[in-house]
C-alpha cells in the first residue's frame, strides 16, 4: 500500500514560504492552516521535497492512523501530514515521538480548520509546533511574486515620503471588480478564465464543504439551512455583525448561529474583524464586522451579479491578512466607529504605530471622504499615521496635509 511518497513539483512562490522556511529551521513540528483548496498541500510538499507525504484524505491512510499510528508518524527525515484535522488522535502520536527525539522540522502538518478552536482537538502540540495561515492568493502572487501589498514600505517610511515610495516602481492598473470576480484560490484565480467556470467551481467547493468537511468538524441537522447562513453571511459582507439579527433572518435559534459561524470561522471562510477601542470614555462600537476569506466564494454564496465598495474592502483586508500572518513582527487589524456614525475601515496597528485605512470604489475621491480618517487621527494623535485612502482611480494626491489618496493597485 504506497501512502507516502515524496514529490519535486513545481510552484508559484507563495508569501509565506520563507516564514513557513523559518518555523521549520526552528521548531520540531509547524501546522500549516487554512481554507481548502488555498495551496496549503502543494506549498508544503514544494518546501520538503524529499519528505515523506501522507495525506488524511485517503482512506487508507485514516485507517493506518486508526490501526497503526506510530508506523506513520515514525521513521527518518521529514514528513508531511495532510489534512490532520480529519484524525486530531494523531496529534498526540506525533507529540510522542517529538518527546523521544527532538528534530527540528521533522513535521509539517496541514488542515483545512484552525485546530487550536476545534473541541474535539484535545492536543495542541504546545511548545513543540508553530501555528501558520496560508492565506488565499494574494493579488501579486498570482502574478508570479511572493508578496503583498506594500504595507511594510509604507510604515517604514515617514508620512511625507509615502508618494515617492509608492511610485518608485512601475505597476499595472488593473480592475479591482475583476480581482474580486476570480478570488484567490489559485484554481479559480489562475486555472479559469470565464464566469461560467468559475461559477460551477465555486459551487461544488461550497457544495463539498457543506457535505463532507464541516460533516467532519461538527454534526449539522440541517445543511439546507446552514447553506442559506452562508449566504446571508456572504450578502453581509462588510457589514458589522449582529448576530441575533442574522439568527432571525435565516430562521434558526441564536445559539445554533453562534456555532455555526464559529464552524465558518475556524474553517477560515469567515474572519471576523475586532474593533478597535482604547480606554478613552468616547462611545464606541465594539461589534466586529463581517467579512469573507475569499471575495470571489462570497460573490457567488451571494448571488452578487456585480462587486460594490465592499468588497474592494475586503479585498484589502484579504491582503493585509496574509501580510499580517507572513511577517515575523506582531500586528493587529482592526476596524473602528462611533456611536455618532463616524468610522475608519481599516486600522493596522504595529506597535506604537496606527495606520488608518479607509477604501472608496470611486474613481475620484473627494476630501469629504476624509471626514472618518482625521477624525481618527484626532482621537489617536499619539500614535495614528497619516490616513490612506485606497480608491478606484489612478492619481495618487494628498486630498488633505494628513490624508492620502492612492490607486488601489499601487498598494495592493
Amino acid at each position: 500500500m504506497d501512502i507516502i511518497h515524496g514529490v519535486d513539483d513545481h510552484v508559484l512562490p507563495r508569501l509565506a514560504g520563507d516564514r513557513v522556511r523559518a518555523h521549520l529551521a526552528t521548531m520540531p513540528a509547524v501546522v500549516l492552516t487554512g481554507a481548502r483548496q488555498t495551496g496549503k498541500s502543494t506549498l508544503a510538499r514544494s518546501l520538503v521535497p524529499s519528505g515523506r507525504y501522507a495525506t488524511l484524505d485517503d482512506l487508507d491512510v485514516r485507517a493506518l492512523a486508526e490501526r497503526d499510528p506510530t508506523a506513520l508518524v515514525g521513521g527518518a527525515g521529514p514528513i508531511i501530514l495532510d489534512e490532520v484535522q480529519r484524525a486530531p488522535e494523531l496529534l498526540h502520536t506525533v507529540k510522542r515521538a517529538i518527546d523521544e527525539r527532538r528534530e527540528r522540522g521533522r513535521y509539517l502538518l496541514t488542515g483545512s480548520a484552525n485546530l487550536l478552536r476545534l473541541q474535539r482537538v484535545s492536543e495542541s502540540l504546545a511548545v513543540r509546533a508553530s501555528y501558520l495561515t496560508l492565506w488565499p492568493m494574494t493579488r501579486r502572487e498570482q502574478r508570479g511574486e511572493a508578496r503583498c501589498g506594500r504595507w511594510d514600505d509604507l510604515l517604514a517610511a515617514p508620512d511625507e515620503r509615502w508618494p515617492d515610495v509608492l511610485m518608485d516602481r512601475p505597476d499595472e492598473r488593473e480592475d479591482w471588480r475583476d480581482l474580486a470576480r476570480r478570488g484567490g484560490f489559485p484554481t479559480s484565480a489562475l486555472e479559469l478564465h470565464d464566469a461560467d467556470e468559475r461559477a460551477i467551481w465555486f459551487e461544488a467547493y461550497a457544495n463539498t464543504y457543506v457535505e463532507r468537511d464541516l460533516q467532519a468538524l461538527s454534526a449539522i441537522t440541517s445543511r439546507t439551512d446552514f447553506r442559506r447562513t452562508m449566504r446571508a453571511a456572504a450578502l453581509r459582507l462588510g457589514h458589522v455583525l449582529n448576530q441575533t439579527d442574522l439568527a432571525r433572518d435565516v430562521a434558526v435559534p441564536q445559539p445554533t448561529m453562534h456555532r455555526w459561524l464559529n464552524l465558518l470561522e475556524a474553517s477560515y471562510l469567515i474572519v471576523r474583524l475586532p474593533a478597535f477601542a482604547t480606554n478613552r470614555t468616547k462611545r464606541l462600537i465594539k461589534s466586529p464586522k463581517l467579512f469573507w476569506g475569499d471575495v470571489g466564494l462570497a460573490l457567488h454564496l451571494a448571488g452578487t451579479p456585480e462587486p460594490a465598495g465592499a468588497h474592494l474592502e475586503n479585498l484589502v483586508l484579504h491582503d493585509l491578512l496574509a501580510w499580517r500572518d507572513a511577517r515575523s513582527g506582531r500586528a493587529e487589524l482592526h476596524h473602528w466607529r462611533t456611536a455618532d456614525g463616524r468610522e475608519v475601515d481599516l486600522v493596522v496597528e504595529v506597535g506604537d504605530d496606527l495606520l488608518p485605512i479607509e477604501i472608496k470604489s470611486t474613481t475620484r475621491p473627494r476630501a469629504g471622504d476624509t471626514a472618518g480618517l482625521r477624525a481618527f487621527r484626532t482621537m489617536h494623535a499619539d500614535r495614528a499615521r497619516a490616513g490612506l485612502l485606497l480608491h478606484a482611480g489612478d492619481r495618487t494626491e494628498w486630498l488633505t496635509s494628513e490624508v492620502l489618496a492612492v490607486p488601489w493597485w499601487r498598494v495592493l
